[in-house]
Order: C-alpha cells, then sequence, then structure tokens
C-alpha cells in the first residue's frame, strides 16, 4: 500500500503510533508532503528515522529550506572550521540537535522539491494555476511557490487536469475547524486518486496532537492523536 502524509513537525512517536496504526511493512511506501522537522520536539530524531527508511520519501517542506538556508549561509562565511559550522547547526534545534551529523544535513539536501506519479503530484504548499486554470508544469514554478502558497488551500482553487494533488503547509482547520483531511473531488463518488483535484494533508499536529495520513490505493484515512497513541 501507498500512503501519504504531512507536517509531522517533530512529533517523532505520534508518527511511530501512525504507522502502527496502518501495520505499515517493508511492502508498503509513504510519501511525506514535507515539514517533519521544527515546532515538535523531536526533529532530527524524527529526520534520521525517516532517512533510514528506504520505503518512506519526504519531500522539501518551507522548514527544511529554512534549515539548508541557514546551513548555506553559514557555509558561505566560513572556510576551514566546519566543527563549528556542526555546532551552530546542532543549535538551531533546540531539543535534540546534538544528534545531528554531516550525514543527516546531506540528506536534507538530497530532499526533492516536488513527486510527480501517474495519476498525482505531491508539493509542499501548493501549485500556481495558469489562465486556464490548469497546474503550471512543476519543471517552471520557483521553488518559494512550491513551498510558501497561500492560495492553494482554498477551497475554490480547483486544478484542471487528470492529477491530484498532495498538498500540507497550513492546517487544514484553518479551512473547515476540523483537525481531519480535506479531499475535493472531480465527481460523485470517486473511486480513484485522480478523481479528486486535491486532497489537504496538514492536520496542524502542533496544535492539536492529532496526525494523520491517506491510502492512495484505497482511499481510507487513519488518525493518531496524543490521547490514544500507545
Amino acid at each position: 500500500m501507498l500512503y501519504v502524509a504531512s507536517d509531522i513537525h517533530g512529533e517523532y512517536e505520534l508518527f511511530l503510533a501512525l504507522l502502527k496504526k496502518i501495520n505499515f511493512s517493508n511492502q508498503d511506501k509513504m510519501i511525506i508532503c514535507g515539514d517533519i522537522i521544527d515546532k515538535g520536539p523531536n526533529s532530527i530524531r524524527l529526520a534520521q528515522f525517516i532517512f533510514r527508511q528506504p520505503n518512506i520519501q519526504c519531500i522539501l517542506g518551507n522548514h527544511e529550506y529554512a534549515f539548508l538556508q541557514y546551513y548555506w549561509s553559514m557555509m558561505k562565511a566560513v572556510s576551514h572550521n566546519f566543527d563549528g559550522v556542526l555546532q551552530k547547526l546542532q543549535e538551531y534545534f533546540a531539543n535534540d540537535g546534538y544528534l545531528l551529523d554531516w550525514e543527516t544535513v546531506d540528506e536534507f539536501e538530497k530532499l526533492p522539491w516536488y513527486i510527480e506519479e501517474e495519476e498525482f503530484i505531491c508539493v509542499h504548499a501548493g501549485v500556481p494555476l495558469d489562465a486556464d486554470g490548469k497546474l503550471t508544469k512543476l519543471h517552471e514554478v520557483e521553488v518559494q511557490q512550491l513551498l510558501y502558497d497561500r492560495n492553494f488551500k482554498e477551497p475554490h482553487v480547483l486544478p484542471e487536469g487528470d492529477k491530484c494533488v498532495f498538498f500540507g503547509h497550513t492546517p487544514t482547520m484553518y479551512v473547515s475547524d476540523k483537525a481531519q483531511i480535506l479531499r475535493y473531488p472531480k465527481i460523485p463518488n470517486p473511486k480513484k486518486i485522480n478523481d479528486y483535484y486535491k486532497i489537504h494533508l496538514d492536520m496542524g499536529t502542533m496544535f492539536n496532537g492529532v496526525l494523520g495520513c491517506l491510502c492512495v490505493d484505497t482511499g481510507e484515512e487513519f488518525y493518531v492523536s496524543y490521547a490514544t497513541r500507545r
């Protein structure tokens, strides 16, 4: 099975509870639409766990991008003291930054801006639409647009085309007042994933302790929370 999630924000234990709930195995796959770090208590522990899983892919979120910008700015300013740079990077994360090593920094740099498959696209915040209401070709979109788009979450923004867009960035409760996955179907009684215009995945975990994911193959939603995790 293939699952999608977004904006886990350092909630390592909650993410493990979600994997347990879906019985995630080596035969399954998951795509995370960015923002695995910051806000929660275990950014580096979570990132290192995800990077070690060959069947979990993560794309770049605005929080990973901000960290990389900080890293790149320091590397431009120094010519030798790389140990000092790593110490500063560790201090970037208040709780578990001491776990950060150069291998993990390299993994952050490898994160793609988006993932595109036959039936769906995964981005962090959104994709601009052209004059005909169709998605702009992803290779033509600036990374900042993919990471910080504020318009794509709006219910009236429904991209024309044959692919569903998975995205996060803004908690769904800002749109629906509920911490739940939001779907925008193209047709009544949708049967497959590209029967949806877009699916909004950010649960606002740092506010309400709820984390969810969606199974692309079955359409089933799964949720865990601080109250239910084991």
